[in-house]
């Protein structure tokens, strides 16, 4: 008795086989940035409204693997506000809102990404050279693929394809929604003037939300630890070392950047600064990035180079990525203690 082999269509072994290699970017990693710093609370929740003003805008863009057909294209603003009650001393709030997005591959593959994020800061001493800062994010997520930029083998039929014809394969859905729960916490410590070690843990997906096309409970979204270190430290009248590193845990998954930078402060007055650094996620790429703050703006470019064995594809082409800060400060009226007569003025 002969058994009767099963045949699969090409596209969807090859689909299967992409997934099950990509698997760490298509279901168990969330959009992340090699410029952490520049989306502080997709990094943690805590960081929001933990910043020197009262309202801080966001915009980070990543272009990854432009050589591969089409490229993976990640997206993310962000507003934040801090806010403190008359009747607290030292302590404050902060409260934000974030958008991201996410495409990538041939069926645009995509993630969107609402959350709202709260925190609250606490100065620990009076001097406030110790801060303490915890934060909660809750949103909702759409993630979803088009079916129709897809294609089968039984769509091809006497040596000529037609997308009419029936596929032979079967999805429940190609979109899915799901509400997301993240929290984190944050301590500062400043050392001096230009000196401060800050280190902030979070926990993402708190509950394992479920995301499948195929109705099935058990796919689910793994939980994500982030662990992140902050060395700045002046080694000149001008200069600063700034010493990063993120060690982020999901599912089976690990992925560590460590890396520094130099801060070259060029105009005092008008708080000019540029800044050089060179990165690295482990068995992955190298990251060189360059900075540049003003005022109260600030922006950072950064270009990875591939090393993972997937330079085949690549040609050791990455991702570029830029974003962009802004901070409002009010400007507080002055307001004498004693008033002048106006004869005498």
């Amino acid at each position: 008795m002969k058994i009767k082999p099963t045949y699969v269509s090409l596209q969807t072994f090859l689909l299967l086989v992409f997934i099950a290699l990509n698997s760490k970017f298509t279901f168990s990693q969330d959009v992340h940035f090699s410029q952490y710093n520049g989306s502080v609370i997709n990094l943690n929740p805590a960081f929001t409204g933990f910043f020197d003003g009262d309202y801080r805008v966001n915009g980070i863009l990543r272009s990854q693997w432009s050589s591969v057909p089409v490229p993976y294209r990640s997206f993310s603003i962000a507003g934040d506000a801090r806010f403190k009650p008359k009747n607290m001393r030292s302590d404050c709030f902060g409260a934000g809102i974030m958008f991201n997005n996410d495409k990538s591959g041939d069926t645009y593959y995509g993630t969107n990404q609402l959350y709202l994020s709260g925190s609250y800061i606490h100065k620990i001493n009076k001097d406030s050279t110790l801060l303490w800062t915890t934060g909660i994010m809750m949103g909702i997520s759409s993630v979803g693929f088009n079916y129709s930029r897809m294609t089968f083998d039984d769509q091809y039929q006497n040596n000529s394809y037609s997308s009419s014809n029936g596929t032979g394969e079967g999805f429940a859905k190609n979109a899915t929604t799901f509400g997301d729960f993240n929290f984190g916490t944050a301590l500062q410590y400043a050392i001096k003037q230009r000196a401060f070690v800050q280190y902030g843990i979070s926990y993402h997906h708190f509950t394992n939300p479920k995301i499948s096309f195929q109705n099935n409970a058990n796919i689910r979204i793994d939980a994500k630890l982030n662990n992140y270190l902050c060395v700045a430290y002046p080694i000149g009248a001008t200069t600063d070392v700034i010493a990063e590193i993120l060690y982020s845990h999901q599912g089976k998954y690990n992925e560590v950047i460590p890396g520094a930078q130099f801060k070259f402060h060029l105009d005092q007055k008008t708080n000019q600064a540029a800044s050089v650094g060179l990165y690295y996620r482990a068995k992955d790429a190298v990251i060189a990035r360059l900075g540049y703050q003003v005022k109260t703006l600030t922006t950072g470019v950064s270009y990875d180079v591939n090393t993972s064995k997937f330079i085949a594809a690549t040609n050791r082409r990455g991702g570029f990525e830029i974003y962009v800060t802004y901070i409002f400060k009010k400007i507080i009226p002055f307001v004498p203690k004693t008033r002048v007569c106006p004869v005498y003025m």
